[in-house]
């Protein structure tokens, strides 16, 4: 890692992958997270943090964070070689992704800059293009009912996603509403209790796809996306608002929920992360409120593997709260 030509051997387009050792160090003593400069490990740390390669750590063999890994194998979601195909599928997406990750802000407002920025970038890529190209856009579909329900009982506001046919996918209608209804629940003190939750099958399978690339002017897109943020409104509500998350989910209906003081899930639910595979990266805030939660390193497995975890899994890692199949409209 301290080679003079580690820069050179480390940034091909197509997508580098570094292996290392279980605790991260691939070798480097002393410890890379030794507070000293001159260290061999810190020096390695500080080199990598602008390398464009992806460092897999093979395996999870202790509950320690990983110094210098992006993301850690963890049997039963995905290996390093499951990993590696993902990072070769999309290398540009795959890397830009890890190179957010590790410059992740404790500001939420940096992070949303940050991400949306990668995002936006990535929109105006060839892996982005070539996903849209294979699948297109399908129109005409009437929607004669409110995208979300916004229904208040004495202290309490309900947020309801209400495109069941098509999995409450997250539409720019739906986005509207939710930002009205998060606005009215932050400006009202007397609404002491925000419950988000999702009509039919689903709370919520991600973006809606025949949207995906919609903006002509990804520069433009960036700002909007921003002036626009659900999960900067979901956590302006702050301790009020609980999430109540079921089904198959994915992609921002993973990523807006952990944005909330707690989410309570029903034993259905499960949760992906397949943007890496569309050649983009998580857009929805999800690099932000899903590390808060889980931290980078679960954050990148999810979604470089696109791998899909469930309620259990959910619960031990802290992207829920609490596995409940109690009626949830009391």
């Amino acid at each position: 890692m301290c080679s003079p030509f580690a820069a050179e051997s480390l940034s091909d387009p197509d997508g580098v992958v570094v292996l290392t050792t279980p605790d991260g160090r691939d070798g480097a003593s002393p410890d890379p997270a030794s507070p000293d400069p001159a260290s061999p490990g810190r020096t390695a740390l500080d080199r990598l943090s602008s390398l464009p390669c992806v460092v897999v750590a093979v395996d999870r063999a202790t509950g320690d964070t990983p110094a210098l890994a992006d993301v850690v194998a963890e049997k039963g979601v995905a290996s390093a070689e499951q990993i590696a195909r993902a990072v070769e599928r999309n290398p540009v997406a795959a890397t830009t992704l890890v190179l957010c990750l590790r410059e992740a802000s404790t500001s939420l407002g940096r992070a949303l800059v940050a991400e949306s920025a990668a995002y936006s970038v990535l929109q105006a890529g060839a892996e982005f293009s070539r996903w849209r190209a294979s699948r297109p856009v399908r129109t005409g579909r009437l929607e004669t009912e409110a995208a979300v329900l916004i229904e208040r009982a004495g202290d309490r506001l309900d947020l309801v996603l209400n495109r069941p046919l098509v999995r409450n996918a997250l539409n720019g209608a739906m986005r509207d509403g939710l930002l009205e209804g998060l606005a009215l629940a932050a400006a009202d003190d007397s609404i002491t209790t925000v419950v988000l939750r999702g009509a039919g099958p689903s709370f919520c399978s991600g973006g809606d796809l025949d949207e995906f690339g919609s903006f002509t002017d990804p520069a433009a897109a960036h700002i909007v996306r921003l002036t626009t943020s659900i999960g900067r409104s979901i956590d302006a509500v702050g301790s009020r608002l609980v999430a109540r998350v079921h089904g198959p989910c994915a992609g921002s209906g993973v990523e807006l929920p952990a944005f909330a003081s707690r989410v309570v899930a029903r034993p259905d639910f499960t949760a992906a992360l397949p943007e890496v595979g569309l050649g983009l990266i998580p857009g929805a805030g999800g690099t932000a409120s899903i590390t808060r939660r889980v931290g980078r390193h679960r954050l990148a497995l999810l979604a470089l593997s696109g791998a899909r975890i469930d309620a259990t899994t959910a619960l031990q890692w802290g992207l829920v709260d609490e596995v409940s199949d109690e009626e949830w409209l009391e």
